[in-house]
């Protein structure tokens, strides 16, 4: 069975950092592109930034600069990390998983940003 967990959220200055984690188990994690996304209260889900399995990435505009993503195929574990947070990140973060069967998601994690 196929489980993604995310962690690392969490209640942050403006200003600061968090490192997000979304952890897999029962698929073959290296050949699957991963991606977050998140989600603030009355708005749509939004990309926010994508790994392929050759560790290509992309971010959307609003994160470029401050947020990295990563990969390690080892522990079956991409990151996240937000430097530089502002109130407008606040949202819940969920993990995708893109898998040439189907797609996963995970349970999200909520990142809060805020004086």
């Amino acid at each position: 069975q196929v489980q993604l967990v995310e962690s690392g959220g969490g209640l942050v200055q403006p200003g600061g950092s968090l490192r997000l984690s979304c952890a897999a188990s029962g698929i073959a994690f290296s050949i699957c592109t991963v991606a977050w996304y998140r989600q603030a209260p009355g708005k749509q889900r939004d990309l926010v930034a994508r790994i392929t399995s050759s560790s290509s990435t992309n971010y959307a505009d609003s994160v470029k600069g401050r947020f990295t993503i990563s990969r390690d195929n080892a522990k079956n574990t991409v990151y996240l990390q937000m430097n530089s947070l502002k109130p407008e990140d606040t949202a819940v973060y969920y993990c995708k998983l893109f898998h040439p069967i189907r797609n996963y998601w995970g349970q999200g994690t909520q990142v809060t940003v805020s004086s």
